[in-house]
């Protein structure tokens, strides 16, 4: 049986980025991360009552800040997961930190719980950009938390930077990938930073300094020559990864495979179904139902998200398994390709459409164009 993908949402953090809408509370102390474990591992039991002991060969934890939570409670979390699932003896076991909230010992000790994976945030390694974006640490922080993490057994690191940061230039980026390609990690995660709605940057917007369209494009370019040049391969629109250190765990998103979420917000794509848990974690702790939406996931619905997930990856989508899959040509249902293959934004070759880093930079309007049936 495949193997399924475990997330785990840990909704705690020092204190909330500028630019952050992702579901965190901040302020929190032991109390409710005590609480928050023990309602993660009931939750976790009733699963595995209910489907049974499923294969996982990825657990992912991700906040927020995972490493806010004491080392105990993770020890009790890890020890929940191997009682409830069947984790494979190479799963990828990834953990997200902020620089600010790890020392080496707690890296030791998480490598000890089995964790072989860790994925640091830097954003930038420009100390003015750090604190517009509110960021808890300097970019001194960020290297000792990576080079503890090298000394203590960590081989698979990945790092995260952001572009289109205010007051960001091309030459301050250049600066963050290089020294992020001075480090080594195996995986780099370059995201162009978007204003969401309910952050500080939102409520700031008219203040912002913010590159134009033009810039940003240079920098999503430069970004794309700069990994290439040292080493990494870009596998997905914002994921660079050394040869076989690609995300296995958000591959699975990507490749539409199963996938189980855990916590306040988590997601999930399991048997069929799709389906989100709501942000209200007073039910969440009250052991309530907090499912908001689940849904079957239709012929058509299945087609749209191959689409618009594959698409994502470097490699495209190979046409003759869309045909496979769903019974109808490809070129049926996306009459429009041809226009953006004459405009540079997607080759297609070997039986393959992908999109070009052209097109990659523009990929949300053009997946709007494209999916739609008649």
């Amino acid at each position: 049986m495949e193997g399924l993908g475990v997330y785990i949402h840990i909704p705690f953090c020092i204190k909330k980025c500028n630019y952050c809408d992702f579901c965190s509370f901040a302020g929190q102390g032991d109390a409710m991360f005590e609480a928050y474990t023990d309602e993660l591992c009931r939750r976790m039991r009733v699963f595995s009552k209910k489907y049974g002991k499923r294969n996982a060969d990825t657990v992912y934890f991700g906040g927020g800040t995972p490493t806010l939570l004491p080392l105990a409670c993770f020890d009790r979390l890890m020890t929940t997961l191997k009682e409830c699932f069947e984790i494979e003896t190479d799963a990828e076991i990834t953990v997200e930190c902020n620089p600010a909230s790890i020392d080496e010992q707690g890296l030791r000790q998480l490598r000890a719980l089995g964790t072989n994976r860790i994925s640091i945030g830097l954003q930038s390694a420009n100390e003015k950009e750090l604190e517009l974006l509110g960021r808890p640490h300097s970019f001194v922080d960020f290297c000792v938390a990576f080079e503890s993490a090298r000394r203590v057994g960590f081989d698979n690191i990945s790092l995260d930077i952001m572009y289109g940061i205010p007051e960001q230039t091309l030459e301050s980026f250049e600066q963050t990938l290089n020294e992020a390609c001075a480090l080594s990690p195996e995986h780099i995660s370059a995201y162009g930073l978007k204003i969401e709605e309910g952050t500080a940057f939102a409520r700031n917007r008219e203040t912002l300094i913010l590159p134009d369209e033009d810039i940003e494009y240079q920098m999503y370019c430069l970004c794309n020559e700069i990994l290439s040049r040292h080493g990494y391969n870009r596998y997905e629109i914002s994921n660079f990864a050394k040869v076989g250190r690609e995300s296995r765990h958000n591959l699975k998103y990507w490749l539409l495979e199963d996938y189980i979420g855990f916590g306040v917000a988590a997601h999930s794509c399991f048997s069929g179904e799709r389906f989100g848990n709501s942000r209200d974690i007073k039910a969440f702790l009250a052991g309530e139902d907090i499912v908001e939406e689940r849904t079957l996931i239709s012929s058509d619905e299945q087609a749209t998200e191959y689409v618009m997930l594959g698409l994502r990856l470097d490699r495209g989508i190979d046409l003759l398994d869309y045909e496979r899959r769903f019974g109808r040509a490809f070129e049926n249902d996306f009459r429009e390709i041809d226009a953006f293959l004459k405009g540079g934004f997607m080759t297609k070759d070997n039986g393959r459409i992908a999109f070009t880093t052209k097109g990659f930079f523009v990929s949300n309007t053009i997946l709007a164009q494209m999916l739609s049936f008649d």
